[in-house]
């Protein structure tokens, strides 16, 4: 008789981790008689391979060819997984006898911060027990009431006896405050705090269907770059990166909270987000105060510098356990790292890079994880997960923008389908990088990326560079942040600069010129791009009743020349028959007409 207790066998799927798959004589001889490479050792890849989920490799092995991947996931469909499935750690919850009845309630000291702000940081912090563990034992949370709002903060263990819950204060006044808590030197603390106005920005969020906007109303044009691993770099090296962001145009910085396992990048961190235990094996129950004190003061250096921090909670290049922990420890892990970060008003929030290699994570673990980080961010900044080749349903509410990747020619044909199908911001995260290494995405030109750049831009999207320039020392920034020696940072700041100069500081798609992109701010400004093209002139036709000044526009160049006057009808405009131009028309409709320029 069969035993109902007896858990279904587990048949491989398309999630399935490759290693897993090969661990079947079976599936191997399946897949050798077309892939006969990777039926084999997959230790001599570049990369370690195994633990992605076996649709992600078939398609990039069979180069997208979705017929024939279809057809051998049919073939090991029927295939048991040899492999045990892993043990899910159990939900640890806080203890509510951790103090002594004796304990009075709400008799733990505390104090805030001074000079409380709106739009700053205000940190409660609480004097309170150690014993056992309190990462774990204890939970609590604070209210925070004004006239007007209320808000539910989740506080975190600092170490040390101290607990802290941060709070980002949207508007000045008088707020309250009550703790509650399964300790009970902590259950009631209750107290006030005056915050005053003040013009600090504020944390990012959408605007409309397509932009982002900071709390003041102002725009926010995100122009990112990526450093995966610089807090996991020696103190010198992550020193130099922050003197490079500082000249840099960007104003947002992709990184992760886990260190990676890749290509340049095989170093070993001193510290990490969990302690270790004496055996040196990570405790998945305690995280390092350490580590997070750093990070946090890292993320205030860059937001010094103008530059938000998007935090990636996962990643696949892992050789140290994190990418797939389990649930229980994931959502520990989430809801703690939101509760130190939240209150900080330069966070957005990643739920992963390249969130489809990440076999042990299926859609319905990262719809969890991410209604779990709005749920703890009491500031709602903005929230997104990166893909590789699938791209995630970003339809969800959680999401809050769409973060893509494309590395191709024509970019902006996925940027306009990813702006019609989910009416969110866009934002191409890696459409390939600036500079010279043997993998194809790592070897673009500097004027490719800066022309990708505009392609993106005037589509009313937005999108991250990266670098990938080799180097004597073996420092490439996109890994390891140091040292920005390409040429698109400069052209990417002149481009940065041109829409900052429209009035609302952001740029839509305009149909307008059926051989050209175009982009602009309806009414106010038109953007023409000839990308590659190299025209010696161009015909520029002004609308009936209307009026224009020109200019021309060397993207690469970084100049602009006024064509003189104030034009109306059909203006041709010289061109000095080089690629990578652009026409800027701006109506002046108050303007008196002028005869065309020739």
């Amino acid at each position: 008789m069969t035993d109902p207790s007896a858990a279904a066998p587990r048949l491989i799927d398309e999630d399935t981790p490759l290693a897993e798959v090969l661990a079947s004589a079976e599936a191997q001889a399946i897949i050798a008689r077309r892939l006969p490479h990777l039926a084999g050792s997959v230790e001599d890849f570049p990369i370690n391979i195994s633990a992605f989920p076996l649709s992600s490799v078939l398609r990039f092995e069979l180069e997208n060819d979705e017929a024939a991947v279809a057809e051998l996931l049919e073939q090991l469909s029927t295939i048991v997984n040899p492999v045990p499935a892993r043990r899910e750690e159990p939900v640890i919850h806080a203890d509510p006898d951790y103090e002594d009845h004796s304990v009075p309630r709400g008799s733990a000291a505390f104090s805030i911060s001074e000079a409380p702000a709106q739009n700053r940081t205000v940190e409660l912090a609480l004097a309170g027990p150690q014993h056992g563990n309190p990462f774990v034992d204890v939970e609590f949370a604070a209210r925070f009431t004004s006239t007007e709002a209320e808000f539910e903060v989740g506080g975190f263990y600092d170490g040390g006896g101290r607990y802290v819950v941060r709070f980002l204060p949207p508007a000045p006044g008088l707020w309250s405050f009550v703790v509650t808590s399964t300790a009970r030197s902590l259950d009631g603390v209750r107290g006030s705090f005056t915050v005053s106005a003040s013009s600090a920005r504020g944390p990012v969020r959408v605007v409309g269907r397509s932009h982002f906007e900071t709390a003041d109303g102002s725009a926010f044009h995100a122009v990112g770059t990526t450093a995966y691993a610089w807090i996991h770099q020696p103190e010198d090296l992550q020193e130099r990166t922050l003197r490079a962001l500082a000249q840099a145009p960007f104003n947002k910085l992709r990184m992760c909270l886990f260190p990676k396992d890749y290509v340049y990048n095989h170093n070993e961190p001193d510290d990490f987000v969990f302690a270790r235990t004496e055996d040196g094996a990570f405790d998945f129950t305690r995280f390092d105060t350490g580590f997070f004190a750093r990070l946090e003061r890292r993320i205030g250096q860059l937001a010094d510098r103008g530059i938000d921090a998007e935090v990636i909670l996962f990643h696949p290049y892992d050789r140290w356990g994190f990418a797939d922990m389990g649930a229980a420890v994931e959502d520990r892990y989430v809801t703690y790292v939101v509760r130190r970060l939240a209150a900080s008003p330069t966070i957005w929030w990643s739920l992963a890079n390249e969130y489809d290699l990440l076999a042990g994570k299926r859609e319905a673990d990262w719809n969890r994880l991410g209604e779990l980080v709005r749920a703890e961010d009491h500031v709602g900044h903005p929230r997104s997960i990166h893909n590789i080749e699938r791209q995630f349903d970003h339809s969800q509410d959680w999401v809050t923008h769409v973060s893509a990747q494309k590395n191709a020619y024509e970019v902006g044909e996925l940027v306009d389908q990813l702006r019609a199908e989910y009416s969110k911001p866009v934002s191409l995260d890696e459409f390939g990088y600036d500079g010279n290494l043997e993998q194809v995405w790592g070897s673009l030109t500097a004027e490719e990326v800066v022309r990708r750049a505009w392609q993106v831009t005037l589509r009313g999207a937005y999108f991250t560079h990266g670098e990938t320039l080799l180097n004597d020392e073996e420092i490439i920034f996109w890994a390891k942040g140091g040292d920005l020696r390409g040429k698109s940072p400069a052209r990417i700041a002149f481009l940065r600069a041109l829409v900052a100069d429209t009035s609302p500081g952001r740029i839509s798609p305009i149909r307008d010129a059926v051989d050209v992109l175009c982009g602009g701010v309806p009414g106010e400004v038109l953007f023409q791009y000839l990308d590659s093209s190299r025209p010696a002139y161009r015909t520029v036709r002004i609308p009936k009743d209307a009026a224009a000044r020109i200019d021309v526009i060397d993207t690469w160049g970084m100049s602009v020349s006024e064509v003189p006057g104030i034009h109306t009808g059909a203006v041709r405009v010289d061109l000095p028959s080089r690629p990578f131009m652009a026409l800027r028309i701006t109506w002046e409709k108050s303007a008196p007409p002028t005869e065309p320029a020739r």
